[in-house]
């Protein structure tokens, strides 16, 4: 199938900053693919662009073989929105919300009940907006995204503020909208979402893709040492420095870690020394690669 969408090459300055500085990338039909990056690296106003909200200063953008901008008409049936800020109208219930945004596609009300139910908000049917926790509120925005049955679904940190429990369920929607063939654009700060459900991922940072691929690829690539951990006196410090000259040993407190590219060498050395209480070995993930790619510092 063609592909969903075509970014070739899109600009956006503002005055001297430039938010968007010469993105490509291509989403197929049916995907799931992410936008990383930390704050101020492109991000939203590159989503922006492709949902026609925002004129590019150059560039080229297809979504579903079409322009979206100018403002597309033909296009808004086929794409469902969820912004990063989302406002409801106010003093209605959940169910007068998601049948206000049905009725403007054109879509019946049985629709719009049957997405409360999908999302698992049909016993907050007749809650107002307002009374809704964090959660059942991104619920809800995601709903009425998709109440009229979009191609392409484009979420904007759909689960930023939320807590553990809250995530991981809007994850399993998430991966159910995707596997019923729907395209899916989705920016984050959550590496480990990211990991779990995209099959591609486009790193960001200063308006730029510094890189792009599967998740489980990219982190393959960046070769990063594996770091064995053990309960903080299990092993002195200067000891384990003296046996692993070639690896990396920290101590917090807590435990002593051992950053290492001989794990085999490593872990087989402790086990000769009963020092494997609290072990755990942890490999490189998609936030080595982000930091690695990104940088470390604070950005606010």
């Amino acid at each position: 199938m063609p592909a969903s969408i075509v970014v070739n090459d899109i600009r956006k300055w503002y005055g001297d900053t430039h938010a968007v500085d010469g993105v490509s990338f291509t989403v197929e039909s049916g995907e799931f693919f992410g936008i990383l990056g930390p704050n101020g690296a492109g991000k939203t106003t590159t989503l922006e662009i492709i949902e026609g909200l925002r004129e590019p200063d150059g560039g080229t953008v297809s979504l579903l073989g079409l322009p979206p901008w100018p403002r597309n008409a033909k296009l808004l049936p086929r794409i469902g929105v969820q912004l990063q800020a989302t406002s409801f109208f106010e003093r209605l219930t959940a169910r007068e919300q998601i049948r206000t945004f049905a009725a403007l596609y054109g879509t019946p009300p049985a629709r719009a009940d049957e997405m409360l139910e999908i999302v698992g908000l049909a016993d907050k049917a007749d809650t107002r907006t307002e009374q809704l926790s964090g959660g059942q509120t991104q619920r809800l925005s995601i709903a009425c995204a998709l109440v009229h049955g979009p191609d392409v679904v484009f979420l904007d940190e759909p689960t930023a503020a939320l807590d553990p429990q809250a995530r991981r369920n809007l994850w399993d929607l998430l991966r159910g909208i995707n596997a019923q063939g729907r395209t899916v654009v989705l920016t984050t700060h959550y590496m480990d979402e990211a990991e779990l459900l995209c099959d591609r991922v486009a790193v960001m940072d200063a308006g730029k893709i510094l890189q792009l691929g599967p998740p489980a690829a990219l982190v393959r690539e960046l070769e990063a040492p594996n770091r064995i951990s053990v309960e903080t006196g299990t092993l002195p410090v200067d000891e384990a420095r003296t046996l692993f000259p070639d690896a990396e040993v920290d101590d917090d407190g807590v435990s002593l870690t051992i950053s290492t590219r001989n794990p085999a060498l490593v872990l087989s050395t402790l086990a000769e020394r009963n020092a494997l209480r609290g072990l755990s070995v942890r490999g490189a993930t998609l936030e080595d690669v982000f930091l690695t790619l990104t940088g470390r510092e604070y950005r606010a």
